[in-house]
């Protein structure tokens, strides 16, 4: 019996022993495993849990970089970043948001759209990322602010930079404006710069199209924060880099001056190097102020300038189109000439062109007329009757040549180039639909339209103004805007003796008894060459007071090409003035006073003081009047109750 129990005693021992064993094994083995796992945690993944603890514990808050300037041939500067003044919430340390917000809008004036904003915002935020209040906070309301900041925890005033163009309207065109990035372009990069707090990107011209070399390269805010992301503390900072600045071949003296001049005419001006190609001025107007846009325009404002039959939206250089009128005729000029046409040759005007059954009239009776003098006085006669001779056929390769209907390669948003017709052009146009015109067959007719700028021919401003370039200079000059050139463009080829004899005819129109001789240079021993032009709004039929006045939208444009000084050409251009009523009455004043500017500015500008006094003040002191009727308009409109 006690021999059994010692066994019992000894089995149970045993088994007891196993089992301890065994749990101790696995005990050991999961210590193992533990501890493998930990160093596995330890070292090899210890990089990426370094790393996800920092993101817990370090914040980085992008800092916009600031933009880089756009300055002119002479290192003037045209866009600028100047300091001002924001206001951001930061949501985390936001504790009575009510009381805050409400004082926020007494202080900061908020309109009631922002205000909104500004709520839905700070719903969908959280954290320590800055939601925008207000940017551009005039001094007094910004030091309200601060004065008050121990009532308002969580607002972050701050002082910050935004763009500013010191020319306002006179390059509004020309270099366009920033502003904050739509959904779809944060889309397009999925870069989270574009949705921070005051960065803006290029909108229109030249701050779109050169985007990637003004944005900069951004900095950043290191903030370490809890885990229930209250900060703790500033780290130190990472410096942003600033955009490049981009030097162009504008004059930004001429291009104000010029902008100036305009007045409050709707139109274009173009004046180039006609040796290099470089652009010194490139003007439409009227305008809107890109400083007002870069701020962020109301409704009211855009409605107003959206339906203005002036278009103060549309870039008239590169997107408007026209008729060119008599400007053409120096270039049928020179494709007359290479045809084979003796100069001398005479034409006589009875005061038009009998063609079948059908009389095209001239501009008046001018008698005997060889090409020089059908320049200077314009003559249709003459050029209905050479035209016709040698076909239009020959005469769009030198439109071509001369620039009209060329896209050029300009850092723009966008171009319209127009057409140069033929009989080529006009069988393709009207192949797939002949019921559009009658005949669809380049006819005789089509050639006397054309000769004269009419008809199907149809070209910008820019155009016109390398036709005039390429005339003065019978160089190959392109359009550039980028960069300041000195190197001459290459000759195109013409026989210097037909160059010569259609200047000859330019030179007339403005020094001799032409038809722009109203606007000779007020300059000593300098002349100024050209050619005017009246390109028709609607047929002659539609109106027996075409071009005389009557409802604005109907009169005649008025157009000019010009080069000076006339011996030894240097600056070329083109100006048209829509519904101006005819080139030399509207477009020649504005090249003679722009062309005086760049040889003797004190006389141009005393010149502009007289006009602008009768224009009622200065392009910026209009502009800043509308501004304000727009504005009242805008809170006049709030102030009535919907029905």
């Amino acid at each position: 019996m006690e021999s059994a129990r010692r066994f019992t005693t000894t089995h149970q021992s045993i088994t007891f022993s196993r089992r301890m064993m065994l749990l101790g094994l696995g005990q050991a083995g999961v210590g193992a495993v533990l501890i493998g796992r930990l160093g596995w945690l330890s070292v090899a993944e210890n990089e990426h849990y370094q790393l996800l603890s920092e993101s817990n514990r370090v914040q980085l808050i992008i800092v916009p970089p600031r933009r880089g300037w756009i300055v002119d041939r002479r290192n003037k500067p045209i866009a600028i970043n100047r300091s001002d003044f924001r206001v951001d919430i930061i949501p985390d340390q936001l504790e009575r948001p009510a009381q805050t917000l409400t004082m926020l809008r007494q202080l900061l004036d908020l309109p009631a759209d922002d205000f909104q904003r500004v709520l839905d915002e700070l719903k969908a935020a959280k954290g320590y990322r800055p939601v925008q209040v207000a940017e551009n906070v005039p001094y007094e309301n910004y030091a309200a602010v601060t004065v008050r900041l121990p009532e308002m925890s969580g607002v972050q005033p701050m002082r910050g930079f935004s763009r500013y163009y010191p020319a306002g309207p006179a390059v509004g065109h020309l270099i366009g404006y920033v502003g904050a990035a739509s959904a779809a372009e944060y889309e397009k990069e999925k870069n989270p710069l574009l949705i921070t707090p005051g960065f803006k990107i290029g909108k229109e011209g030249l701050e779109e199209t050169l985007e990637s070399r003004l944005r900069g390269v951004p900095g950043g805010q290191r903030v370490e924060l809890t885990a229930r992301g209250k900060l703790v503390r500033e780290l130190e900072p990472k410096p942003d880099r600033s955009g490049g600045t981009v030097q162009l071949a504008i004059d930004a003296d001429l291009q104000e001056f010029t902008a100036r001049r305009m007045g409050e005419e709707s139109g274009s001006c173009v004046i180039m190097d006609c040796m290099t190609g470089d652009i010194l001025a490139m003007v439409s107007m009227p305008a809107y102020d890109p400083n007002s846009f870069s701020d962020g325009i109301g409704r009211t404002e855009w409605k107003m300038l959206s339906e203005d039959e002036r278009q103060p939206l549309r870039n008239k250089v590169l997107n408007s189109l026209y008729p060119p009128g008599s400007t053409i005729k120096p270039m049928g000029a020179l494709a007359i000439l290479k045809a084979g046409i003796d100069p001398s040759q005479r034409i006589n005007c009875p005061g038009g062109y009998q063609l079948g059954n059908r009389f095209f009239r001239c501009l008046g009776r001018h008698g005997s007329v060889d090409m020089r003098r059908a320049i200077a006085k314009s003559c249709n006669t003459y050029f209905y009757a050479m035209g016709n001779r040698i076909g239009y056929d020959n005469i769009a390769p030198t439109a071509k040549l001369l620039g009209l209907g060329a896209k050029f390669d300009l850092p723009v948003v966008s171009q319209n180039y127009g057409t140069v017709p033929d009989s080529a052009w006009k069988a393709k146009k009207f192949e797939t639909n002949r019921r559009v015109v009658e005949r669809p067959d380049w006819t005789s007719s089509d050639t006397l339209n054309a000769s004269i700028g009419q008809g199907f021919l149809i070209v910008n401003p820019l155009q016109l103004a390398v036709m005039a370039a390429r005339i003065a200079s019978g160089r190959n000059v392109q359009p550039m805007l980028l960069g300041v050139h000195d190197s001459p463009a290459p000759l195109l080829g013409f026989d210097p003796k037909h160059l010569e004899t259609v200047r000859g005819g330019m030179w007339e129109v403005v020094n001799g008894d032409g038809t722009a001789g109203a606007s000779r240079l007020p300059l000593e021993g300098i002349q100024m060459s050209g050619k005017t032009g009246t390109a028709q709004v609607r047929r002659l039929s539609a109106s027996a007071t075409r071009g005389q006045g009557g409802d604005w939208k109907y009169r005649d444009h008025g157009l000019f090409v010009f080069f000076a000084p006339s011996d030894k050409p240097r600056y070329a251009g083109a100006v048209v003035i829509e519904h101006g009523m005819g080139g030399a009455r509207a477009a020649a004043p504005v090249a003679k006073d722009a062309l005086t500017f760049l040889f003797d500015r004190q006389k141009a500008l005393a010149s502009l003081a007289g006009l602008e006094q009768q224009w009622g003040g200065t392009l910026a002191e209009r502009t800043q009047r509308r501004a304000e009727a727009i504005k009242a308009a805008a809170l006049g409109a709030a102030a009535v109750p919907r029905a």
